[in-house]
C-alpha cells in the first residue's frame, strides 16, 4: 500500500470519494509526519493538531453521506505565516508582531481553501516580513533542506517547501515577491506556480505592492492546477484583483505541448554563469519538451537585468514595513532587513517613479516576446542549495539574495506567470528547476507544459535520502 504522505491531493480526493481511507487518516499521517521533520529542518511556527483533527473529522462525515464541501475537502494543506490564517496570530517571522489581537479573519486564499474543507496543518516558516530569497527568521531560526540538512531550504517560503517535499500535506500555499515559491521550490524539489498577479486576491495588502503574488506549492502540476480552481478569483478585499477565471485550470492539463512554441534561454542571452549540473538537468528537460512535439528555439527575452530598479522597488516596500517600529523594535530585526531598510528609506519618490519606468518597459519587452513565443524556458536558478543561515552562498561575492536569483525576480517586475518543476539533481545529489513562464493571463499554459513534462516522466525526483513514510493509518 502506497502511505498516505506520499500521495498527491489529486490521489487523495480519489481515495476518499471511493472510501479507500479517510481523512482522518490522511490529516493523522501529514500530522506525525509534520512533527517527524521538525527537529531536522524546522519548517513548522506552528501547528494545530487538535483543529487539524477536527476539521479532518467533519470531513469524514461529509465524504460518508456523499457530500465533500469542495474540490479539496480533507485535503491537508499548510500556510505560510505571511497570511492570515483566522484562530492564530500571523507573526511574519518578526518578534515586532504582537501575538495578541482576534485574529478571526483568513486571507483571500485561505478563505477559499475553507470553504472547500482543506484542512489546515499550521503555519509554515518565513524570513522577517518574506524580505528574501532563504529562509531564517530571529524568530524561528532557520529552515534547512530535506535534501542536505547543512543547506538551505530557500525562501521566502521555505517552510512550504520544505513541509511538502517531505510529506507534511501535499499542499501549502505561499508568496513570491521575486522567487519566493519557485526559489525554495526548486531547491528542495518540488513544484510551485507564481500566478499572474493578481490572479489569487490578496489582503491584507503587501508592502512590497505589485510584486507579491500568492501561487500554491504542491508535488505536481496537477495539484497546483486543482488548487488554483479553488483559490483563483476575486475578493472585494483586494482592489487589484482579477476577474472570474474563464474556465477550469484542470480540464486545461490535457491539452498538451504539441504545436507549443518555446524559446529556451538558458542564460538570458549570456547574462547568468549557470553551474553546468543546472545546465545540462534543464537541458534534457527541454529536449523532452521538443519530443513531445512542442516547437522550441533556443531565444532569448529582452530582458536587461533589472535588479536596480527591484532594489528600489523592495527596499522602499520593506521600509514601509518597519516605518511605525521604535528604536529598540527596529534592533530586533534581521541586521540584513535593518540595512536594506535604511537604504530604502534614503530613496526619493523621483527614485520610485524611475523604477516604474524600468518595469512598465520590461513588461512591455517581454509582451512583444510572447507574441513569438507560448513559454519562455530557463533554469529558475543558477545554482543548487547552498549553505544553510546565509542570505548569499559563500564566496559567491554577491551582496543580496538577489545576485544569485537572475531568473526569478524580473517576472515579478512584468507580474507573469512562472513555474519550477524539478528536472533532476546535481553530482551532489541536491536539486535542479527548471522555470516555465508565459504571457500574462496565461497560466494555463504554464501548468499544461508542466503536466505534460510530468505525464511524460521528464520531470519529478526521489524522496530525500533517509525519508522515512509514516504508517498510513
Amino acid at each position: 500500500m502506497t502511505e498516505l504522505t506520499e500521495l498527491t491531493a489529486v490521489q487523495l480526493v480519489d481515495g476518499y470519494r471511493k472510501g479507500e481511507f479517510g481523512p482522518v487518516d490522511a490529516v493523522r499521517a501529514a500530522l506525525r509526519r509534520a512533527e517527524e521533520i521538525q527537529p531536522a529542518v524546522n519548517a513548522f511556527v506552528r501547528v494545530d493538531a487538535d483543529a487539524a483533527l477536527a476539521r479532518a473529522a467533519r470531513s469524514a462525515d461529509r465524504w460518508r453521506r456523499g457530500e465533500p464541501a469542495g474540490l479539496l475537502d480533507g485535503v491537508p494543506v499548510s500556510v505560510k505565516d505571511i497570511l492570515l490564517l483566522r484562530g492564530g496570530p500571523t507573526l511574519r517571522g518578526s518578534h515586532t508582531v504582537s501575538p495578541e489581537g482576534g485574529w478571526d479573519e483568513d486571507a483571500p486564499s485561505v478563505a477559499r481553501l475553507r470553504e472547500h474543507g482543506a484542512v489546515f496543518l499550521g503555519k509554515t516558516t518565513t524570513p522577517e516580513f518574506g524580505w528574501k530569497g532563504v529562509t531564517d527568521s530571529p524568530l524561528s531560526g532557520v529552515t534547512r533542506n530535506p535534501y542536505d540538512v547543512s543547506r538551505t531550504a530557500g525562501g521566502s517560503s521555505g517552510g512550504s517547501a520544505a513541509a511538502v517535499a517531505l510529506g507534511a500535506g501535499p499542499l501549502a500555499l505561499g508568496t513570491d515577491g521575486g522567487g519566493s515559491v519557485r526559489i525554495p521550490a526548486a531547491f528542495c524539489g518540488i513544484f510551485a506556480l507564481k500566478p499572474t498577479y493578481g490572479r489569487v486576491p490578496l489582503y491584507p495588502a503587501s508592502p512590497f505592492g505589485t510584486l507579491s503574488h500568492v501561487g500554491p506549492m504542491t508535488r505536481d502540476a496537477a495539484d497546483a492546477a486543482l488548487m488554483m480552481d479553488v483559490i483563483s478569483g476575486p475578493d472585494a478585499r483586494d482592489w487589484s484583483a482579477l476577474g472570474p477565471v474563464g474556465g477550469s485550470f484542470v480540464d486545461a492539463l490535457e491539452d498538451g505541448v504539441r504545436g507549443l512554441r518555446v524559446a529556451y534561454s538558458p542564460s538570458l542571452g549570456g547574462q547568468v554563469a549557470v553551474h553546468p549540473d543546472v545546465a545540462a538537468a534543464v537541458r534534457r528537460a527541454v529536449e523532452r519538451l521538443a519530443a513531445l512535439g512542442a516547437y522550441v528555439v533556443e531565444a532569448d527575452p529582452d530582458v536587461r537585468d533589472p535588479v536596480d530598479a527591484f532594489h528600489a522597488l523592495w527596499f522602499g516596500g520593506a521600509a514601509r514595513v518597519v516605518q511605525r517600529l521604535g528604536p529598540r523594535q527596529r534592533e530586533s530585526l534581521d541586521p540584513g532587513l535593518r540595512e536594506i531598510c535604511r537604504e530604502g528609506a534614503r530613496l526619493s519618490g523621483l527614485d520610485h517613479l524611475a523604477a516604474v519606468d524600468v518595469r512598465m518597459d520590461l513588461g512591455r519587452r517581454t509582451g512583444r516576446f510572447h507574441e513569438s513565443y507560448d513559454v519562455l524556458v530557463t533554469p529558475t536558478l543558477p545554482i543548487t542549495a547552498f549553505e544553510a543561515g546565509a542570505e548569499v552562498p559563500k564566496g559567491s561575492g554577491h551582496r543580496r539574495w538577489t545576485g544569485w536569483t537572475p531568473f526569478t525576480y524580473p517576472f515579478n517586475m512584468t507580474q507573469q506567470p512562472a513555474a519550477t518543476v524539478p528536472v533532476g539533481t546535481d553530482a551532489a545529489g541536491l536539486p535542479v528547476g527548471l522555470q516555465i513562464v508565459a504571457a500574462r493571463h496565461r497560466d494555463d499554459l504554464v501548468l499544461r507544459t508542466a503536466h505534460a513534462l510530468y505525464e511524460a516522466g521528464a520531470v519529478g525526483i526521489a524522496p530525500p535520502p533517509g525519508f522515512v513514510t509514516s504508517a498510513g493509518s
